[in-house]
């Protein structure tokens, strides 16, 4: 692992001196100042004519509803290293952390499961065909420029099919470059140190290469041994205890490597971006801790790259198009040597061809309907003996319409999937279709109150994945896919002022109705009792979701940012009344959760704070004492200062999470980390 970190830091410091050696012919352009003639300087007293310009430009078009967003200085200011860090402050978020900096984590929006939820980079989806999970842990914040996430959809007239298909989507959006007037290039070095023995720096160039054509290159290191003391107490809801360990976290370090190459450019009509990302790392999987065993042999390697583009324009007044086309490549290895189970030693390989074409039209002013074709093709290979190699083509058509005026925003669409898999051992597999309708309104009754009614009503699916349908011996090919419907009413007040302490306030309250039918889980068959994955699953999903935001400025250069939100569900299987867990709730779905962020700036500093809650949970199908789930909750501050110098700009941020030294688990069996700190100094050049 030391190897690994000097070998990530030699890298790292060559492109800093590479970097370095590119921008500084725009240093000594910059120093070089030209002298006038006396003629330029007469000329001031000579009159032209010039020809009337008009300059004219659209309105932005939004989203029907609007979603929950972190952007900018508050991305910048929370105590997150990366992305699912970021989206535990949103409402109707559980993340899934199985524990330290290389935990695996994963998403879930109103309980519908992390297979349900789409996440999309720079508007184009990331997909895992083998077990329809992404880990948000391998996506960072320091090249980001906003994070949003969307109950039901999103909303935009011309947009791919695949952003009709999930039931709710994650939506990340890298940085564009801006840059100053007299200057071609914006020059960023960033580094993190702290507990674990975290050393991660990275390195962000942004480069303006014409009027119309710039580009971003962004690279980062991470590497630490995970290492970390835990006390773990498993208590039952009745009050005994089963065990009280107290010992340091093993296996659990991570070195990982990202790279990422953007370029943005700039139409007539429109606008194009490419980006080329790669993303390696070894860790450490610890493990659960199981009868005071709390060291495994557990380790993986990802080595995941992609390529996409995107192109929008509008061809005439009322024709616009946008065209999508991605490649990935995805490779895994998992190795456990616990010599107490069965060595395995398996890798695996993904494949992705993925296309988008979507059309939208104008009827009239505010009138638009728009047509959608994606194309997707999966293959997974592996070294497995009797492995199924699975491929699947899949065909998403969507047709929407959509309209909006002063007072009423809605859409409406038609969402057709179609897929057909493909394996060595089985041949080709029958045709699985679906069609998914959806319906979404806002209303504003007042011209002069900023306040909305919003509504919408979704139907869903997600398709089964390779290993449901493949995966050894309790693989199912049979299975039908996951189906979701999905009520929401809600409401939203915003009021924003420029003068007096009171400067904004922005308040949004969701009540909605989730039914998951055909849920895919595994159940035990045969005499033998051997596993097997079928659709046996139903599940009603009841909840409430509040989110606030305030800003204040109580003296001049003082701003006061305060947000907040809370959600309730009732999350219950509903799947047979003979089961003893019929109307029990869900695992790891709590009935209450919220956070709170409070953001202070005066003058160049920053003082931040952040709390999270989520309430009791059971972390089995039974709600039983022996499954219950203690609440936790974390309590993070920071202290940070902008200094800017002539040329140049540096900042440095003190964090410390888990201020109160919590002992938590998100997990069953996977202690979180206690009180820890972050140190980080960054460069603007």
């Amino acid at each position: 692992m030391q190897n690994r970190s000097l070998y990530t830091m030699g890298i790292m410091l060559m492109t800093a001196l590479f970097l370095i050696s590119e921008a500084s012919p725009c240093l000594a352009q910059k120093a070089d100042k030209t002298v006038k003639s006396k003629q330029e300087v007469n000329a001031i007293d000579t009159i032209y004519k010039l020809n009337t310009l008009t300059v004219t430009a659209r309105i932005r078009r939004q989203d029907i509803i609007k979603p929950q967003q972190l952007s900018g200085k508050e991305l910048k200011s929370l105590n997150s290293l990366n992305v699912a860090d970021a989206l535990r402050y949103f409402s109707g978020v559980q993340i899934k952390d199985y524990g330290g900096i290389g935990g695996i984590k994963t998403v879930n929006v109103r309980s519908m499961g992390s297979h349900h939820v789409g996440i999309f980079y720079d508007g184009i989806e990331l997909s895992n065909a083998q077990n329809g999970q992404v880990d948000l842990g391998q996506y960072s914040l320091d090249n980001m420029e906003s994070v949003e996430v969307y109950n039901g959809q999103k909303s935009t007239p011309l947009q791919p099919a695949k952003d009709f298909g999930s039931s709710g989507s994650v939506y990340m959006q890298t940085r564009k470059p801006v840059f100053d007037t007299d200057r071609n290039y914006n020059l960023k070095f960033n580094v993190k140190t702290g507990s674990f023995a975290l050393i991660n720096p990275s390195i962000l160039w942004e480069q303006r290469i014409s009027n119309t054509l710039s580009s971003s290159f962004s690279c980062e290191g991470l590497n630490s041994d995970g290492k970390y003391k835990f006390r773990y107490k498993r208590v039952f809801q009745d009050g005994s205890t089963a065990y009280d360990t107290t010992a340091t976290r093993q296996n659990g370090d991570i070195w990982a490597f990202r790279m990422e190459e953007n370029l943005f450019g700039r139409l007539p009509s429109g606008q194009w971006k490419a980006k080329v990302y790669h993303y390696q790392s070894e860790r450490g999987i610890p493990g659960a801790i199981v009868n005071n065993v709390w060291r495994r042999g557990e380790r993986l390697w990802d080595n995941n790259t992609f390529a996409q583009a995107m192109l929008q324009t509008e061809v005439t007044e009322r024709y616009s198009l946008k065209a999508i086309a991605k490649y990935a490549y995805y490779k895994t290895r998992y190795i456990n040597k616990d010599p107490k189970l069965l060595y395995v030693d398996n890798r695996y390989r993904q494949q992705e061809l993925y296309g988008s074409i979507a059309n939208a039209y104008s009827l009239s002013e505010g009138w638009h309907i728009s047509l959608a074709y994606d194309f997707q093709w999966n293959k997974l290979t592996s070294d497995m003996t009797e492995f199924a190699y699975p491929t699947r083509q899949l065909h998403l058509v969507a047709l929407a319409t959509t309209y909006r005026s002063s007072k009423v925003n809605l859409q409406a669409s038609l969402l057709g999937t179609f897929a057909k898999d493909h394996t060595k051992l089985r041949g080709a597999e029958p045709w699985r279709d679906d069609f998914s309708p959806s319906a979404m309104i806002s209303y504003k009754p007042f011209d002069n109150i900023n306040l909305r009614f919003n509504g919408y009503f979704k139907g869903s699916l997600r398709m089964p994945t390779f290993n449901d349908l493949y995966y050894a011996d309790i693989g199912n090919s049979g299975l039908k896919p996951e189906r979701t419907k999905q009520y929401d009413l809600g409401l939203q007040y915003s009021i924003f002022k420029d003068q007096g302490i009171f400067r904004g306030l922005d308040a949004k309250i969701d009540g909605y109705y989730n039914r998951i039918t055909n849920k895919i889980i595994a159940y035990p068959k045969g005499q033998q009792f051997r596993w097997t994955m079928l659709n046996l699953g139903k599940v009603d999903i009841k909840g409430l979701d509040i989110v606030l935001t305030n800003r204040l400025e109580p003296i001049k250069d003082l701003i006061i940012t305060l947000k907040g939100q809370y959600t309730y569900q009732k999350a219950i299987d509903v799947t047979n009344p003979k089961d003893t867990y019929y109307h029990n709730q869900i695992p790891y779905i709590p009935w209450h959760s919220g956070s709170l962020i409070t953001m202070v700036n005066y003058k160049g500093w920053q003082l931040n704070y952040s709390f999270v809650y989520v309430g009791e949970r059971y972390n089995q199908q039974e709600n039983t004492i022996y499954n219950y789930t203690e609440p936790w909750y974390t309590n993070d501050i920071s202290i940070g200062k902008d200094i800017a110098f002539k040329d140049w700009g540096m900042r440095i941020q003190l964090e410390c999470n888990n201020l109160l030294n919590q002992d938590y688990d998100v997990i069953l069996n996977y202690p979180m980390p206690k009180r820890n700190y972050r140190l980080t100094i960054a460069f603007n050049i």
